[in-house]
């Protein structure tokens, strides 16, 4: 038997009993040098709204779209305006337009249906991943979709918080997750080697990723509905609480008074009485009074309530207030100035698209560069200035744009004419009012092509002179 070993150290002579060998798993953790210069996954002073939150976002993005006729409007108002006349991506180059075209009608992609869908499902959601197939020998691109319901974490560059460079969807039902590396229209090495490092762990393939409504700071874009998405269903559930009053309002009741009769008296004809059908005669003495009912709910008209709850979501939406059905105290003049801001809001989420629609392009035409030629293209060639053409916002009024066109001609002519501004500036001031035309117009340019033309009008005049001059008289 062996002794305890308090019992040892007091007893001499005896010894401790051997302690027994503890098991432990080996342990242990990996830093690299710059651990601390990493920044999350998840984000510390993140920008970004919680996963939780980012995810309910969408859901009731995409629930008002279909539900509410406001919500709806708002979005389809913009796409409309910005795609109701089609898009077409150009570039100056034969070879690379039927590159562009060859992207643009691919059947997959098939741009001229599917871009009303982004420029929709970007507005509600915020967001949008286009995983890209690659072609590797024909150069071909396609676009995939990934859902952004699906998206688990946007990575930005830790040396450049507002640039992101992967994509990460949350994990399936097998714990598998897939990373996108987002594209750059350029050579890795526009980042720095940590972040190439980081970006050659998305193995997946490239992807376009488009955010809006986003902070520099974080990742995430936000939907076009989220500030307005209360207020949106609070006008909705108002709107049903009127409809229910309005019930209310045409209810009714039979009200009937029987002049002296004893309590027995009014049980005996309660029990005995009926409603009368439409139409009915009701035949009954002077001690009997019927009167037909309405509540009196003592509501106020309840248009002015409605007009300024819709009036504060269409405020936030930048949307004037006749363009949603209510008039307001607007004239053909008035409704012309109020729609002003609206366009400016379109105009640059049209720039917006521009930018991705030609990013998209520069790509296609890369890839078809790298794939046949084996090299990367120069940008600064204008062969490979891709452009999309979007159509105008609005119809142009040319007719008081035209007017000013011929008055300032004039006073330029005088000007020139007096020695007080020079020609360039002349042109320069005509191209300003051009502009507003859709002409664009160097003023250098045109100066030089005019003297050209001037000039070889002159040859000409003087050439055709000498070839219908008569011919000398006979000696």
């Amino acid at each position: 038997m062996k002794l305890p070993d308090w019992i040892s150290r007091w007893i001499p002579g005896t010894e401790p009993a051997p302690r027994a060998e503890t098991m432990r798993e080996a342990a242990g953790s990996y830093a690299d040098a710059d651990e601390d210069q990493w920044r999350k996954l998840t984000g510390d002073a993140d920008r970004d709204l919680s996963p939780m939150t980012q995810d309910r976002m969408q859901k009731m993005a995409a629930y008002l779209w279909e539900s509410n006729l406001m919500a709806n409007r708002l979005v389809e108002l913009m796409v409309a305006y910005l795609l109701a006349e089609g898009v077409k991506l150009t570039c100056k180059d034969d070879l690379g337009q039927k590159t562009l075209n060859r992207f643009w009608r691919d059947p997959i992609n098939n741009m001229p249906l599917k871009l009303a869908e982004k420029v929709r499902e970007l507005a509600l959601f915020g967001e949008q991943c286009y995983p890209v197939f690659l072609n590797e020998v024909s150069g071909a691109v396609r676009l995939g979709y990934l859902d952004p319901s699906l998206i688990g974490t946007v990575v930005m560059d830790p040396d450049n918080a507002s640039q992101p460079i992967g994509v990460v969807t949350k994990k399936d039902r097998k714990g598998n997750a897939k990373r996108y590396q987002v594209i750059i229209n350029g050579p890795e090495e526009v980042f720095t080697a940590r972040t190439r490092e980081i970006r050659a762990g998305f193995t997946d393939g490239p992807c376009f990723y488009i955010r809006v409504n986003n902070m520099a700071a974080g990742g995430r874009g936000r939907s076009d509905l989220l500030a307005q998405a209360d207020w949106l269903d609070a006008y909705d559930s108002f709107l049903f609480g009127e409809l229910d009053r309005a019930k209310f309002m045409r209810a009714f009741f039979w009200d009937v008074t029987l002049t002296g009769a004893t309590e027995d008296q009014v049980k005996k004809k309660a029990s005995e009485i009926s409603a009368p059908s439409p139409g009915a005669v009701r035949v009954h003495n002077d001690s009997e009074e019927w009167k037909a009912e309405t509540p009196d709910l003592k509501a106020a008209d309840s248009s002015e309530h409605a007009r300024l709850f819709r009036n504060h979501v269409l405020g936030g939406a930048t949307i004037p207030e006749h363009w949603f059905g209510g008039g307001g105290d607007v004239n053909r003049s008035t409704a012309g100035e109020m729609g002003e801001p609206t366009f400016k809001v379109f105009s640059m989420r049209q720039g917006l698209w521009k930018i991705v629609l030609e990013d998209m392009g520069r790509y296609v035409l890369r890839q078809d560069a790298l794939a046949t030629g084996g090299r990367e293209p120069d940008f600064e060639d204008e062969a490979y200035e891709v452009e999309a053409v979007f159509p105008e916002l609005t119809s142009r009024d040319t007719t008081k744009w035209a007017a000013a066109l011929q008055q300032v001609a004039t006073a330029m002519l005088v000007m020139v004419n007096a020695q007080l501004i020079t020609r360039a500036t002349a042109v320069k001031m005509l191209a300003t009012v051009a502009g507003r035309l859709g002409v664009e117009i160097d003023a250098e340019a045109e100066i030089a092509a005019a003297e050209a033309e001037a000039k070889t009008k002159a040859a000409n005049d003087a050439f055709s002179g000498l070839d219908t001059a008569a011919p000398p008289a006979a000696a």
